[in-house]
């Protein structure tokens, strides 16, 4: 089995992997991990209502410092299979480019790891100056209840303590080198209820329309911010994505009328602190007319962000050399594994460029996987020094 980051990449693409199969993916790092001589588990968690998740714990070395790399082999469904250029789990090159589901999220950013570590191994006589590990899950695109928020906490009851985290989500946003993840915000939906009271259109004195009702707090939600942002985070946004009153006569009066809606907040929130704002809010515009009330669901996404310091400053001087960029601070995006491991150790997101993530013909040069896997390399030389 070849050790470089492509072999490695093309071996992963060709398993059929989607959530929340794992159609050995795992085990392809599993057979390198052994022939290195990592201490690896394979550990399955399960959860009533969700899919049984098979994960893979490997370290090597005992000592510290620690870092870790983490990932996840599960991947979105490819869709129109025939709409691709090439077979979407055929792991094929064509003009330089590697083509397949998953390439960038994020089988090529494991391979590139794996790679890169392997490479540090064989140079440093089989054994880091410190420890390494990988944190590999196969649920992240689906619900993420059965992955790495189990994962860190086996490894934690264990007794292992990680140092610092790289995590290969495709963070940059058109060249290699461009952006480091150094955080993320949080994620908290919700439906708007409210009440009316149903009748015939023809005596509305005897009904109570909520539709008017409904429009006036979806607008009295998203009309004043938040909040203003801060030097890592945006502004945190409120987005309605849905409204309907489950009604398909023309000439009665619904009872009720619910709106769906997401919300992407910053570190300025917790999800409590953020539930009592909009609640707040609710209760002003509604006043003692209107019947509103939300229902929260539940969220495993909070905000976080790891400040700027020696680690980052060690990742962005290895970036600037192999790139010649210095990458972009950012906290952008949706959510990732990394809010799980935040709680462990300080993690940053860098791997490929992510322009064909979840699309038809996923796709990266092989140009990137190369320099990736030297970033890796160059970060592993610099942690151990």
């Amino acid at each position: 089995m070849s050790s470089d980051a492509l072999s490695i990449a093309r071996d992963l693409v060709r398993c059929r992997s989607v959530t929340p199969a794992d159609a050995g993916a795992l085990g392809v790092l599993e057979n390198l991990f052994n022939s290195a001589g990592f201490d690896v588990h394979r550990v399955t968690f399960s959860e009533l209502g969700a899919a049984d998740i098979d994960n893979l714990y490997a370290r090597i070395g005992t000592g510290a410092p620690h870092i870790a790399f983490a990932g996840h082999t599960d991947v979105v469904p490819p869709g129109d299979e025939g709409a691709w250029t090439l077979g979407a789990f055929s792991g094929e090159v064509k003009d330089g480019l590697l083509y397949g589901r998953g390439t960038v999220d994020m089988k090529g950013g494991i391979a590139c790891s794996v790679a890169a570590v392997l490479d540090y191994l064989a140079a440093n006589g089989g054994q880091p100056k410190g420890s390494i590990s990988f944190l590999i899950t196969g649920d992240e695109e689906d619900i993420a209840v059965n992955g790495t928020v189990k994962l860190m906490q086996w490894a934690a009851a264990r007794g292992e303590r990680f140092d610092h985290c790289i995590v290969g989500e495709p963070s940059n946003v058109a060249e290699m080198g461009d952006t480091i993840k150094i955080g993320r915000r949080g994620s908290q939906s919700g439906t708007l209820h409210v009440d009316g009271v149903q009748g015939h259109v023809a005596y509305p004195h005897r009904a109570s329309n909520p539709i008017p009702d409904i429009a006036a707090l979806i607008t009295a939600l998203v009309s004043e911010p938040l909040d203003n942002g801060n030097a890592q985070f945006q502004p945190s946004n409120l987005e309605f994505t849905s409204v309907d009153v489950g009604n398909t006569a023309s000439n009665v009066i619904p009872g009720q009328a619910r709106a769906k809606f997401n919300i992407r907040f910053n570190d300025h929130h917790t999800q409590e602190t953020l539930r009592a704002l909009v609640e707040a809010r609710l209760e002003k515009a509604a006043g003692n007319r209107i019947r509103a009330r939300i229902v929260w669901e539940p969220s495993n996404a909070d905000a976080f962000v790891t400040k700027p310091g020696p680690f980052t400053d060690l990742v962005v001087a290895t970036i600037e050399e192999v790139t010649g960029r210095k990458p972009d601070l950012n906290t952008g995006g949706g959510t990732s594994d990394a809010r799980f491991i935040k709680n462990y150790c300080p993690v940053i997101e860098f791997g490929l460029v992510g322009q064909t993530m979840h699309q038809i013909d996923e796709r990266t040069p092989v140009s990137d996987l190369e320099k990736l896997t030297q970033i890796y390399r160059g970060v592993l030389d610099r942690y151990f020094a």
